[in-house]
């Protein structure tokens, strides 16, 4: 991660806690992460795994996408994969590219999970928005709740309600896959 992003992600993270008038307690409480972890990482002074940043954006009511889109910024209706943000998990080298213009309905997120790695997110990362997840190479095992998904490229699945899950890949290669999410209707 970049020192720019790392700031960006901090100062975006610190924006949202506040505009939810959320203390850094209220925010702890609410995600499991620690008010020590928040205040480095709304300080930039830690980076983040993809896991903590999902507790974190679920307990602040975002997705994942929708953090990083705030931390993009305003976008034009094209997005070029040069100008793409790139972020990647210190922990387990997960890749993630936003692929879709941040402004959009629809958010389009491009992960290369590293061979034998396991990226783990509360169930409350999945209320917010619809996921479909599409293997464009290489195979991944979905844990949802309970259920294991096997997932190889070409396969798509639409995820079912809201429930603990785990993107595993099983392999000693890297897995390529698109999320594909779309705000949650209200009932």
């Amino acid at each position: 991660m970049t020192d720019d992003l790392t700031q960006e992600l901090a100062a975006t993270l610190r924006a949202a806690r506040t505009d939810r008038e959320l203390s850094v307690n209220a925010l702890a409480d609410r995600s499991g992460v620690s008010r020590a972890m928040i205040a480095k990482i709304e300080r930039g002074e830690a980076q983040p795994t993809a896991a903590l940043l999902g507790r974190l954006a679920a307990a602040l009511g975002l997705t994942l996408s929708e953090l990083f889109a705030r931390t993009e910024g305003e976008s034009p209706r094209l997005a070029r994969r040069a100008e793409q943000t790139v972020w990647v998990d210190p922990e387990t080298g997960y890749q993630r590219r936003s692929v879709s213009p941040a402004a959009g309905s629809v958010q389009v997120v491009e992960v290369e999970l590293p061979g034998g790695a396991s990226v783990d997110y509360p169930a409350d990362a999945f209320a917010i928005a619809a996921h479909q997840i599409y293997v464009l190479a290489g195979r991944l095992h979905f844990h949802e709740g309970e259920l294991r998904h096997d997932l190889a490229a070409g396969d798509c699945l639409e995820l079912g309600a809201p429930a603990p899950c785990t993107y595993r890949n099983p392999t000693g290669e890297p897995c390529r896959y698109l999320v594909i999410l779309t705000p949650r209707r209200p009932r």
